[in-house]
């Protein structure tokens, strides 16, 4: 009984996996607070950052992102999405963010390109997922 919970519990995982790779570069990117109106399809890609900013991961992220937008002269918008603003609630639920700290990367026509893992992303994960956008 307990393979037979464990093969379906991975074949579900499996079909969520897959979903989030098929609605990749196709699905519109919510625009739930006035900032990612604002940020997204205007022209630059965009990263989501969905953050508690008194949260110390949180400020560690925002660091890498500062300084990865620094090196490549301002060639992507950073949208921040606070927990601590009752305004930016509604994202979280569009977006599905249920972890801090959570990045969604969103290309210059308003599309989700990639939803990373909730956690601290490195400099050279993100510099790649930026240059992996057509």
């Amino acid at each position: 009984m307990k393979m037979k919970t464990l093969l379906v519990s991975l074949v579900l995982l499996l079909l969520a996996s897959v979903q989030s790779y098929a609605t990749a570069g196709t699905t519109p990117a919510p625009l739930s607070t006035p900032e990612l109106k604002q940020a997204i399809g205007a022209g630059k890609d965009t990263v989501v950052f969905f953050l508690n900013p008194q949260g110390g991961p949180c400020k560690a992220q925002n660091e890498i992102l500062e300084k990865l937008r620094k090196d490549r002269g301002g060639n992507f918008t950073i949208a921040y999405v606070s927990a601590m603003k009752q305004q930016d609630q509604k994202a979280f639920y569009d977006y599905g963010i249920r972890n801090l700290p959570s990045l969604v990367l969103v290309d210059k026509k308003g599309k989700i390109n990639r939803l990373f893992p909730p956690g601290i992303q490195t400099y050279e994960t993100l510099a790649r997922a930026l240059d992996s956008i057509k």
